[in-house]
């Protein structure tokens, strides 16, 4: 699972594991009794990003849940998108109760320490002006134990004073691979603090500007190698001056950030990976990297 001494600092995984579409794709169709998604893909990744803390805080039973489910896999680590109250709903400011919900739901991962990082996810709307700033100051106070990474999603954030207040507030920077508008961020490779993140959404143009697309619509993409291979130089660069690197996909329609995910893995580990039998039937471009024979994959029950 792990990767080559010289890239130890990345970990690659995908964005969310819990999706019906994946079923008989990157999960077997044929499952042991008690099959368990997570612990399947930990014996794949050594990463995986929380979704749904996006849309509501984790339960602490949980997230105690999830460290048993990958515990065969020492070296993995979970990163979590912060509740979407302290990023989309900026109406009003929060309330300590909303906070402390967030704090119990992130803390066993963080005590067992396997909170790599917490993602803080903007959208397209929120520009670099000074109310956004501060904002983005008071949500970095009210969480500053924890490893925080921003994304957003405006041009306006790549000024190099916008860039020097993230680093001064200790927040690190979210690379993204996404469909290009006017005022969007491009293909980037920012360090702000001690980690890297990098995302990948897809490039999905249509879908990704259309009001009426769906969420499967909007992140249908499957990157070619020669696009992927950009970013693989950019990361391998990256690794010389950071402590520890991330890199997500999240075109999760029908596996397809799975397959990505494991070409960005190989790649960057300059070996062939273990791969599900079924994801491989899915996407033969899999067959030049994959590692496992059918059976190898053995870690699909609860441990």
């Amino acid at each position: 699972m792990d990767l080559p001494t010289r890239n130890t600092r990345i970990r690659v995984g995908t964005s969310g594991w819990s999706y019906a579409d994946w079923n008989g794709i990157v999960y077997p169709t044929k499952r042991r009794r008690g099959f368990v998604p997570l612990s399947y893909l930990s014996e794949i990744f050594d990463a995986v990003e929380i979704n749904s803390s996006f849309y509501r805080p984790p339960s602490p039973r949980s997230a105690e849940s999830w460290l048993e489910k990958v515990s065969r896999n020492p070296r993995f680590l979970f990163t979590a998108k912060l509740w979407r109250r302290f990023t989309h709903e900026r109406e009003k400011s929060w309330s300590p109760s909303e906070q402390n919900r967030v704090m119990e739901g992130f803390r066993p991962l963080h005590e067992a320490g396997k909170l790599g990082a917490v993602l803080v996810q903007f959208p397209w709307s929120f520009d670099a002006n000074a109310s956004n700033l501060e904002w983005l100051e008071a949500v970095r106070n009210a969480f500053q134990d924890y490893p925080l990474v921003v994304e957003v999603r405006h041009a306006s954030w790549l000024a190099e004073e916008r860039l020097d207040c993230l680093a001064k507030l200790g927040l690190g920077f979210c690379n993204i691979d996404q469909p290009h508008s006017a005022k969007s961020i491009g293909h980037t490779n920012l360090a702000t603090g001690p980690i890297a993140y990098y995302r990948f959404h897809g490039r999905n143009r249509k879908a990704w500007f259309d009001r009426n697309a769906g969420r499967d619509e909007r992140y249908n993409y499957l990157y070619g190698e020669d696009e992927l291979e950009p970013w693989a130089r950019d990361i391998e660069a990256m690794t010389n001056e950071v402590n520890r690197v991330f890199v997500m996909s999240n075109n999760h329609y029908r596996g397809q950030a799975a397959v990505n995910a494991l070409q960005l893995k190989a790649r960057l580990a300059g070996t062939r990976v273990p791969a599900p039998e079924s994801l491989v039937s899915a996407y033969p471009v899999l067959q030049s990297i994959a590692a496992s024979t059918p059976g190898q994959l053995h870690l699909d029950f609860d441990p």
